[in-house]
């Protein structure tokens, strides 16, 4: 049977149709760069949504996070990513859906299909003897998906990845690929390195929990004692399962949480400040206007002024730096 040729959308650096997530600001820009190895990039608003491509092959994913959070389910566990990791897995031991415990993420994941891909890339540059297969043997044959922490080796190859011009797109992503799969090839497997990163499913079910639950209540101040007794566990272990899942301490995620929700009463109502700051438990309209700007970077008075009046507003701290 004589094989059919590719689509020419299929061409290498070509970017194909974004993914999109429903009801959520979430998108995936395709970018096959050679046969099997594909590049894709994450822009996701949203808590949830699903990451897994249709494909039946013997996928090796590499991850990386550019901005935010990223869980993604590893078997029995759970793996998270924050700005500068890096992760390494088969695509079968993953689940389909990713969480975003920031509602806010950016990243990478390169895709290589082990089956069609070259079994070497010294076919593409003479002296990069580097095995896609092989990478999979050094990183996924254990039990657990392969984790680095951020370091100047893996920011200096994926920086360049996120701001590529479109003149020179093509031949560059063919490069950088092949930069980064014989980096990859002459780095360390730091087993301890990886179970830092790995959260149990009954970590991941509490501080969840305590978020639906902190988030329905979000009229009130709700102590760690409160919650401690009303999910029956200690203080410590709801402290420590949740910044395990969210990177951040549980009152500063709240507070944040609080503050996003505070900007949309004032950009869609006609409620005073201090009516606003009651809704999320505080009776001190400074102390409100205070942490509204730590986390919005203006007031609430400029910052209704300016919603509603086309003007812009200031950029906002990344969630993970705001949070704290």
């Amino acid at each position: 049977m004589q094989k059919q040729k590719e689509p020419a959308a299929q061409a290498a650096g070509a970017p194909q149709p974004a993914l999109r997530c429903p009801a959520a600001e979430t998108a995936a820009s395709r970018c096959p760069i050679f046969p099997g190895i594909e590049i894709l990039y994450d822009d996701v608003h949203a808590q949830k949504c699903p990451v897994r491509q249709s494909s039946d092959g013997n996928i090796l994913e590499i991850t990386h996070c550019c901005e935010g959070r990223i869980e993604r389910a590893f078997r029995e566990e759970f793996c998270y990513l924050s700005p500068g990791d890096l992760s390494i897995a088969l695509d079968a031991d993953l689940g389909g859906d990713a969480y975003f415990p920031l509602a806010h993420y950016r990243g990478i994941r390169i895709r290589i299909d082990l089956d069609r891909a070259p079994r070497c890339l010294s076919c593409f540059l003479d002296d990069v003897e580097v095995s896609p297969q092989a990478l999979a043997r050094k990183f996924c044959s254990g039990s657990s998906c392969f984790i680095a922490r951020s370091n100047e080796s893996i920011a200096h190859i994926f920086s360049e990845l996120y701001n590529v011009p479109d003149s020179i797109r093509k031949g560059y992503f063919k490069v950088k690929i092949l930069e980064l799969l014989l980096f990859l090839s002459a780095m360390p497997v730091e087993t301890a390195e990886t179970r830092q990163h790995i959260v149990s499913r009954a970590q991941v079910a509490l501080a969840k929990a305590v978020c639906t639950y902190l988030t329905a209540h979000m009229d009130s101040r709700i102590p760690l004692e409160q919650l401690s007794a009303h999910f029956h566990v200690s203080g410590t272990q709801i402290k420590t399962s949740f910044r395990l899942v969210y990177g951040v301490s549980l009152y500063a995620y709240m507070r944040r949480q609080k503050m996003e929700s505070a900007a949309l009463m004032l950009r869609d109502t006609e409620r005073s400040v201090l009516e606003i700051a009651g809704c999320f438990g505080s009776d001190n309209g400074s102390k409100f206007s205070k942490a509204f700007k730590d986390i919005l970077g203006v007031t609430p008075a400029v910052y209704r002024h300016r919603a509603r009046t086309g003007e812009p507003l200031p950029a906002p701290p990344s969630p993970e730096n705001a949070a704290g």
